[in-house]
C-alpha cells in the first residue's frame, strides 16, 4: 500500500512537486472558518489536518486528479479547496448559507488554486443540478447532534447515493451500523473507515469548554453510479 509520503502529484501549476499530507495540511490552514457560526446548521470548521487526511486519502486511491469533486455541504471550503489542490478537473461547491460561500470564495484567494471551482448556494439535499461524468462526493455534513436534527446525514446520503461514484464522508462515532446498512440499501459499499479526532473551539452556548474533542468516523464508499 502506498505511503501517506510516496506519490509524486501534478499542482493546477502544472508544476510537478511531492505531495504530503503535511504539506496539504499547511496549505489548508490559511483558510478562514465561519465568521457567524449556526447552531442549527452545526457550523464547525473541518479541521486542516482533517481534510488533509481526507483528500489525501482520496488522491491515493485515484479518486481526485481528472475527476469531477463534489463537496457538499461546502461551509468555508475546506475541503473544496483541498481537493482543489490536487489536480481535479473541476470542484463544485454546494453550501446552503450565503455567508460561509463569499468566505469560501475568499478562502479561494488565500489558498491560490486555479482549479475550475463552480460555487453553488443551494440545499445539498435537493441537489438542483445533473452531473453526467463520474463523481467522488466529499464532506462534513451535519450530524444530527443538535435537538430536532437528528438523521441530519441521511438527506447528504441519499444525494451522494444519487450521483456520486465514490465518496468519503465525516460522520459522528457511532454511525458505523447505519452508515453500512444505508450504503447496502442503496448501492453501495463501504471500503474503508477510521476514527478521527475532530477538535472544535467553544462557539455555541452549549459548549462548556474553550476547546473541546469530537469523536468521528471517516467512511470512504463505492456506490453502483
Amino acid at each position: 500500500m502506498a505511503t501517506a509520503h510516496s506519490r509524486p502529484a501534478r499542482h493546477d501549476s502544472g508544476v510537478v512537486v511531492m505531495a504530503t499530507k503535511r504539506e496539504l495540511e499547511g496549505q489548508l490552514a490559511v483558510v478562514a472558518g465561519f465568521e457567524d457560526p449556526q447552531a442549527a446548521l452545526e457550523q464547525y470548521p473541518t479541521p486542516p489536518a482533517l481534510a488533509a487526511h481526507v483528500i489525501h486519502l482520496a488522491d491515493l486511491h485515484d479518486d481526485i486528479e481528472g475527476r469531477t469533486v463534489l463537496d457538499l455541504g461546502a461551509g468555508t471550503g475546506m475541503f473544496t479547496l483541498g481537493a482543489a489542490l490536487r489536480g481535479p478537473a473541476r470542484v463544485i461547491a454546494v453550501e446552503l448559507d450565503g455567508g460561509p460561500l463569499a468566505t469560501a470564495v475568499e478562502n479561494r484567494r488565500r489558498v491560490g488554486t486555479r482549479t475550475p471551482i463552480h460555487w453553488l448556494q443551494a440545499d445539498a439535499t435537493q441537489l438542483p443540478l445533473s452531473i453526467p461524468e463520474p463523481v467522488t462526493v466529499v464532506m462534513n455534513p451535519p450530524f444530527g447532534a443538535q435537538d430536532g436534527q437528528a438523521g441530519a446525514d441521511r438527506g447528504f446520503l441519499s444525494t451522494v447515493a444519487a450521483v456520486a461514484s465514490v465518496s468519503y464522508s465525516v460522520h459522528n462515532a457511532g454511525s458505523k451500523e447505519f452508515i453500512e446498512a444505508f450504503a447496502a440499501d442503496n448501492g453501495g459499499e463501504v471500503t474503508h473507515a477510521f476514527s478521527a479526532a475532530f477538535p472544535v473551539d467553544k462557539q455555541f452556548e452549549h459548549h462548556d469548554e474553550e476547546r473541546g474533542e469530537i469523536d468521528t468516523e471517516v467512511y470512504r464508499i463505492e456506490w453502483e453510479n
